[in-house]
């Protein structure tokens, strides 16, 4: 399973040097719009404390993160939608994730040009968004009178893609997003394979100064600050010059670890690990998956084979000192096929032949 994250943006905010720091992979980052045409994909570690501790635990011989891949979309100008810049190409390649990073200019920089003439981060982000949502419409135009005619003819399903469609259309037309509409089962099936634009989980990520960081605030509950030239120096450093920096200046985490560990949540996703001797290893979830759906990602036999499953708690585990001494305390439990996967639960699975 490949979750694929799209960095978007207008020209000149920043976004090649968030990708560059993100995937430490060297893309062009000059000053003038469009240099990003194709997409630049990079696969990016999750980072997750728990997975160093449980395979130091263990002595593991590999340790494997989980991952999701960026990718660095070209700038956005406002008349996208009717082709302007990029058009429809850039908006096609933002039909392709699975969320979006919406990346806000909040610093000013005589040298950097804003393709708007000034630095305001609240009306860059309604140019992109109003992009978005005009888009969807379009894409509903297109569409409907092809499926309102079988409709016409008695095609129930059609039916309720009709029913659907006009909904999304409305409140579209209200400015609101399709993440924030509430279908019925039925509905939501029905529009699926739109992959509409506006339905994707979004980040917006101003990026601002590291000296102004104590100054400014996020625009929303939904965005960070992050200084992506930054980042993109510290991308470039060992760990332990990483953590001197952050000590220096009083940071918890870096912004890249909250950002993608923000993106990562925002698909709704959790990891499970297993361990042992030879690997320990992350895997991905979708919060709510049941174990044997967990199995599968393991091998994609055991998913059909599953019996049962051996489950602790990283933090037991780690507390514990590993496997032997969980056992001892009766920490690991035997789950079946109607285990709901937690966060951080280390597995063995039992699968028949």
């Amino acid at each position: 399973m490949s979750f694929k994250i799209g960095i978007v943006g207008l020209p000149n905010v920043g976004k090649s040097t968030l990708f560059r720091a993100i995937t430490k992979k060297q893309v062009e980052a000059q000053n003038y719009p469009f240099c990003t045409i194709d997409p630049n994909v990079g696969v990016v570690a999750v980072p997750d404390s728990r997975l160093e501790k449980i395979s130091a635990i263990s002595s593991s011989k590999k340790t494997v993160p989980t991952a999701v891949e960026f990718v660095d979309i070209a700038g956005l100008v406002k008349g996208a939608h009717e082709g302007k810049g990029l058009g429809n190409k850039f908006l096609s390649h933002i039909r392709e994730v699975d969320a979006i990073v919406e990346v806000l200019r909040g610093f000013d920089d005589k040298d950097i040009l804003h393709v708007e003439g000034s630095i305001d981060s609240l009306r860059d982000k309604q140019i992109i968004d109003t992009e978005l949502i005009v888009s969807d419409i379009q894409l509903i135009e297109k569409v409907l009178p092809k499926i309102e005619k079988l409709a016409r003819s008695g095609d129930k399903e059609a039916l309720t893609k009709v029913t659907a469609l006009e909904k999304t259309k409305s409140f579209l037309e209200e400015e609101k997003k399709i993440i924030d509409l509430t279908y019925t089962e039925k509905e939501k099936e029905a529009v699926k394979e739109f992959n509409f634009l506006t339905s994707k989980p979004i980040i917006y990520l101003k990026n601002i100064k590291l000296s102004e960081m104590t100054e400014q605030k996020p625009d929303s509950s939904d965005s960070i600050l992050i200084d992506a030239k930054i980042e993109a120096e510290l991308s470039e450093l060992s760990k332990e010059e990483v953590s001197e920096y952050l000590q220096t200046f009083n940071i918890k985490q870096s912004g890249l670890n909250k950002l993608i560990k923000r993106s990562y949540e925002a698909l709704n996703l959790i990891s499970f690990f297993t361990s042992g001797e030879e690997e320990s290893r992350a895997w991905t979830v979708r919060r709510g998956a049941f174990a044997p759906e967990a199995a599968g990602k393991v091998h994609s036999d055991f998913e059909k084979k599953f019996i049962r499953a051996e489950v602790v708690s990283s933090d037991d585990f780690i507390n514990l000192g590993g496997w032997s001494k969980a056992r001892e305390k009766g920490a690991i439990k035997d789950k079946g096929k109607d285990y709901e996967v937690q966060d951080g639960d280390i597995m063995i699975f039992k699968v028949g032949t």
